[in-house]
């Protein structure tokens, strides 16, 4: 009798006793709004960026409303507007273009490789078109980031790090979203902590963040960003810099402070989650895993692997099969955009020249995620149930 998997890919564990404490105290003090505190108070959210700042040794941090509004924030504060050029990933989720068209630039799509990292090959013959790179570190997969910012550097473009999937995790020792001008990261519920939405901004550029402040929609109150930076940075910001509301609030802050301690913990969870998969499904006749170089110290919220040059009806095949079986997995193939999967060429508002190698790759791209809620057994059965079901359709073709 072939086994069943009967978890959920989208249940993730509960939020913990002292979070929802501390969310608690926020309720009964009505004092929900980041600005509105006692006297003497710091407020949650200005104590999460302080704690977010030392986490990840960024001179200044900003809490926001979610990633997307990070993105489109960090674009902003970094001088991108109406026409401007962008280079993004072609492999990436819709809210990385999406923060590019919000500011009316064009996005550049640049390739991606069999390991899932932005191209520098690709990056290097398009460094010329923009003077920006907004790189997203899709789906926790962190690129050479010396090599890149070496790149970037040689040719004068600013690197703003899409770092949603990657919170916690780091380069060489260098946390992921420190390496370029700005780092960008999600609170949302499927990201690696959790409060419904929510984002932050890292830069140690006073300027830069002193812009971010007021588009958050600071007023006059920059003074009370514990992480924020010095009030003469705001001189000349605070006439010049559009209020775009997108504070975060502080019933989200207290909810995600505890998780903020957490976060090494989880991840050592969600890495031995990986582990067990990637082993289930070594030498699997058809499929290729992805390689993780050495340098990267990546948290593995989601496990990928690729059904390179697999026609179209056997992926879908291998997906409808463990589906049957209860392992729900995603497409970065189809033709159309389905849930979150989409491709640079569903975003029809954004000029995309055709990348044959990228669209090799994201052909057989397959992703599903690693909620903590699963055990370890649940990722070996997940394992055993995918590698059956890709044999089978391998084996008949």
């Amino acid at each position: 009798m072939s086994e069943i998997f009967t978890g959920s890919f989208t249940q993730q564990e509960p939020i913990s006793e002292e979070a929802i404490t501390a969310a608690l105290e926020v309720l009964r003090s009505g004092r929900l709004h980041r600005y509105n505190v006692a006297e003497g108070e710091a407020g949650e959210t200005a104590l999460l960026e302080q704690d977010f700042a030392r986490m990840t040794g960024a001179r200044y941090c900003l809490a926001v409303a979610s990633g997307g509004y990070a993105l489109a924030t960090a674009l902003r504060a970094a001088g991108v507007g109406p026409g401007d050029r962008v280079l993004t990933n072609a492999f990436t989720l819709a809210p990385v273009p999406g923060a590019i068209a919000s500011v009316g630039a064009r996005p550049v799509f640049v390739g991606v490789t069999e390991d899932l990292v932005i191209d520098l090959e690709d990056l290097r013959t398009k460094l010329d078109r923009a003077e920006v790179l907004m790189l997203s570190h899709m789906r926790g997969h962190i690129c050479d980031m010396d090599a890149l910012m070496a790149i970037c550097n040689a040719q004068g473009v600013t690197v703003i790090e899409d770092c949603a999937h990657t919170m916690g995790a780091d380069w060489a020792g260098v946390p992921s979203g420190r390496h370029g001008l700005i780092g960008c990261y999600s609170t949302q519920t499927y990201k690696h902590v959790n409060s419904g939405e929510g984002g932050f901004l890292v830069s140690d550029d006073a300027e830069v963040m002193a812009r971010a402040v007021m588009l958050s929609g600071s007023y006059m109150l920059f003074d009370r960003h514990l992480a924020g930076p010095p009030p003469e940075a705001f001189a000349q910001a605070k006439y010049d810099t559009p209020n775009i509301s997108g504070r975060m609030d502080n019933l989200r802050a207290a909810i995600l402070r505890p998780q903020l301690r957490q976060l090494e913990a989880q991840k050592a969870r969600w890495n031995a989650r990986y582990a067990v998969i990637e082993e289930g499904l070594r030498n699997t006749p058809g499929l290729r895993l992805i390689s993780r170089p050495e340098q990267e110290g990546f948290v593995a919220s989601s496990f990928q692997f690729l059904l390179l040059d697999w026609p179209a009806e056997q992926v879908t095949d291998v997906l409808r099969r463990c589906a049957a079986r209860g392992v729900e997995m995603k497409w970065f193939g189809a033709p159309e955009p389905a849930g979150y999967t989409s491709r640079y060429d569903s975003w029809r508002y954004a000029d995309a020249e055709a990348m044959p190698a990228t669209d090799r790759v994201l052909a057989g791209i397959v992703d599903l995620r690693l909620p903590l809620t699963f055990s370890l057994d649940d990722c070996a059965l997940i394992a055993r149930i995918i590698r059956a079901e890709v044999g089978a359709v391998w084996q008949a073709a």
